[in-house]
């Protein structure tokens, strides 16, 4: 067995299992105590032992094996996470090898093995939903950098105001994530029915977002999930919302939901196990 943990900014899993198949598993809250995180992953591996054990986090994050701060949270607006070395508190308490990227890569790692990106050696996963952040895969390897990228601080200023990042306001995140939604709508983004105009203005913003990324990246499917990205009011415009946008100068990539649903990012985790320790 191999064990995936994905950190997420609201919720953790913790799961075990081998070839994206998920045999034991355990959510919790994420909140703002790191030790008290890592004390109940701790206590999930204590009755599950494992072969070695990927993390999925949120970012900002050190996914660099060569860096002295690996592992560790950045700068992030969660409260009591910055500067947080995730990995070594859960090295401390867990006898296991360990290897950590972000949530999203590993969502986008579960995808293209065993999900709707199968097969695909040029993706990306994209996740809308409290933030936005995106992973991607590029000719069949994680595409990391200095550090990670950071999809959803893309700027895009000229299409709609009243970002609520607060690190760049009008950003990809700024605009399009769920607390975006909400503040633009006066109301939490679930309460919005899918006939609603508003998701008219929330596609043409994503479709903006993944312009951006398909003239950058060139991938041949994002995907697109998180609470507020796997919504059908979203799916159904944004391929039209997408294409009017890219105006016929380059194809524009499959644009899909999660094929692993809410499990991605801890089956990529538990796939990112599994390739680690297969060397």
């Amino acid at each position: 067995m191999f064990g995936g943990i994905e950190t997420g900014g609201t919720k953790t899993v913790c799961a075990v299992g081998a070839d994206g198949a998920v045999e034991h598993r355990a959510q919790f809250p994420t909140g703002e105590d790191a030790d008290a995180l890592a004390d109940r992953c701790a206590e999930f591996f204590a009755a599950h032992p494992v072969r070695s054990i990927g993390v999925g986090t949120f970012g900002p994050c050190d996914p660099d094996p060569g860096s002295a701060t690996y592992g560790h949270i950045l700068n992030t607006p969660k409260p009591g996470w910055s500067g947080v070395d995730l990995l070594g508190k859960l090295a401390a308490r867990v006898d296991a090898p360990m290897v950590l990227t972000t949530d999203v890569t590993a969502a986008a790692i579960g995808e293209q093995r065993y999900g709707a990106g199968r097969g695909n050696q040029n993706l990306v996963y994209l996740t809308i939903g409290t933030g936005v952040g995106g992973g991607a895969i590029v000719d069949g390897r994680v595409l990391h950098g200095r550090t990670h990228p950071e999809m959803g601080h893309i700027l895009m200023p000229d299409i709609a105001t009243g970002g609520v990042c607060p690190y760049h306001g009008d950003c990809f995140e700024g605009l399009a994530s769920g607390p975006a939604m909400a503040a633009r709508e006066g109301r939490p983004a679930q309460e919005i029915p899918d006939d609603d105009p508003a998701w008219d203005l929330e596609a043409r913003i994503v479709a903006a977002g993944l312009h951006s990324i398909t003239c950058t990246l060139s991938p041949r499917c994002i995907i697109v999930g998180g609470g507020l990205g796997s919504r059908s009011a979203l799916h159904t415009r944004l391929p039209e919302s997408l294409s009017r946008s890219l105006a016929g100068y380059v194809p524009a990539p499959l644009l899909a939901a999660p094929g692993l649903g809410a499990d991605a990012g801890v089956i990529g985790a538990l796939t990112l196990a599994q390739d680690h320790s297969q060397g």
